[in-house]
């Protein structure tokens, strides 16, 4: 990975790494590998700014999320539960799972090693998981009393189904990638060495794409799939007549020839 240029960290010991790539590839990397990436609160607050940020980032199309070592990560720091669970559960602007769901650009969960509850929750709030083989997803929620706040209990059943949803809550067992990838809960199962290389080479495909269209396309699959399914057609087509009422005779020109093939040119933000 080429160095870029590196966003201010709170955390001394930068904790969360954020870099910028010339290509418009941001990579996130939870960095706290002795502790197998567990989150203390700091880490929390720097995980929520850095994705907000990005967001506001107009040179970013896609942001890969990972981390280092052993684990992607897992879960919270225990040692300080009572400092992390009360009073900034409710505080958006400190939930890094709140930050990423508000994130327009695509996010690549780039999985290794463990991902377990707020790990896992993490993995849940990406738009495409990419995870290598000895990967595993855990959630302990209900083996160490914790309440989930970060989606956990809503989301795995909407991916996975209820039944299996509620197998993976309430034994708190792990699930293979293997598994993960069979339940459609991963999108790519790879070895260990090609975790970044496939992350990177999905996040390329889409920037090659009409970049105004990606962040409209995530954006109405992502708040279509909260509603029910007559709902969601009715939201799509009023966003389809939003996006072309606002084209011009020029924009529709160029459309019609890049689909063609006469232009050779690539599609502007906004065709």
């Amino acid at each position: 990975m080429q160095q870029g240029r590196k966003m201010d960290q709170s955390s001394p010991e930068k904790l969360i790494l954020v870099t910028r790539e010339p290509n418009g590839i941001a990579y996130v990397t939870i960095n706290r590998p002795k502790s197998l990436n567990s989150l203390t609160k700091p880490m929390m607050t720097d995980l929520a700014r850095a994705f907000k940020e990005l967001d506001c980032d107009d040179s970013v199309r896609v942001v890969i999320l990972s981390g280092s070592g052993r684990a992607f990560c897992s879960g919270v720091d225990l040692t300080a539960a009572e400092d992390v669970f009360k009073g900034d559960v409710k505080d958006v602007e400190k939930d890094p799972v709140a930050q990423m769901e508000r994130c327009r650009r695509p996010i690549i969960g780039a999985i290794s090693g463990f991902a377990v509850t707020a790990g896992f929750e993490m993995a849940l709030a990406c738009d495409i998981i990419v995870a290598t083989k000895g990967a595993k997803f855990m959630d302990t929620h209900a083996r160490f009393g914790i309440f989930p706040s970060w989606g956990l209990s809503q989301k795995l059943s909407r991916i996975i189904g209820p039944n299996r949803a509620r197998q993976v809550s309430l034994t708190a067992m792990p699930v293979t990638a293997e598994q993960a990838e069979r339940w459609g809960l991963v999108n790519h199962l790879v070895e260990e060495g090609d975790l970044l290389k496939k992350a990177q080479e999905i996040a390329e495909a889409i920037i090659k794409n009409n970049q105004d269209l990606v962040l409209r396309y995530k954006s109405v699959i992502n708040d279509g799939f909260k509603l029910d399914l007559g709902q969601a057609l009715k939201l799509e087509k009023e966003r389809a007549h939003e996006y072309y009422d606002t084209m011009t005779k020029e924009q529709f020109k160029k459309m019609q020839a890049y689909i063609s093939g006469r232009s050779s040119k690539k599609p502007s933000s906004k065709l």
